[in-house]
């Protein structure tokens, strides 16, 4: 499922009645919060509108003042309050990964999130996914139980934030090299230093976060 995503453009613009820029603000809001925009039925449902076309009309009228694009479905660009060009990329949610003990990996494509690689540091081409995050052993990373991660399919250096299948498990820890071996490492002294008895492999190192307030 990929979700409708609405970006903006910021150019001379005409004024906004104070219900439109109540809307505007909202749907920024959710795109800082979530990583996209939110629908016409959550407008509606926000806002309390009564049908879903009250919804619908001031994206319209958004739209025709030169406040928002909206292209439903693919990639596309648009220019931010600081007129940097960003490029909208949807990334594949492959689920949750425990930030606890590990547990067996299962990887099965949920959604598609769309984000704005620029604000990541991602470059056009490279591989990311989306995971869920469950579970407390990372939040001295300020990474909590309920957060989405962004993972880039990058070799790591020794301090990353990974996201990795150690002896087969899936987890999400801070890599370390140690003597020339690698190890796993959590940010909540709960927890112990995972060492691999067979494989360690780093499926991808955190490159951002999104987090829902």
């Amino acid at each position: 499922m990929f979700y409708k995503t609405i970006v903006f453009l910021r150019t001379f613009m005409p004024s906004l009645t104070p219900r439109q820029q109540q809307v505007l603000d909202f749907i920024r809001q959710q795109r800082r919060n979530t990583g996209y925009s939110p629908s016409s039925r959550e407008i509606q449902a926000y806002f309390g509108f009564q049908s879903q076309t009250a919804a619908m009309n001031h994206l319209r009228a958004l739209e025709k003042k030169g406040f928002i694009e909206r292209t439903p479905g693919k990639a596309r660009s648009a220019v931010d309050q600081r007129q940097r060009l960003y490029s909208s990329l949807a990334i594949p949610f492959l689920g949750h990964i425990p930030a606890g003990l590990p547990v067996e990996s299962t990887e099965a494509v949920d959604a598609a999130l769309e984000i704005e690689p620029g604000m990541f540091g991602i470059s056009a081409g490279e591989q990311v996914f989306a995971l869920r995050v469950r579970g407390d052993s990372m939040i001295g990373a300020q990474i909590a139980d309920g957060d989405t991660v962004l993972v880039a399919k990058r070799a790591p250096k020794n301090g990353n934030i990974v996201a990795a299948l150690i002896d087969g498990e899936a987890t999400l820890k801070r890599y370390l090299i140690q003597k020339g071996r690698p190890f796993l490492r959590a940010e909540n002294p709960r927890y112990s230093d995972l060492t691999p008895a067979t494989d360690l492999i780093i499926q991808g190192i955190i490159v951002g976060l999104l987090r829902k307030i």
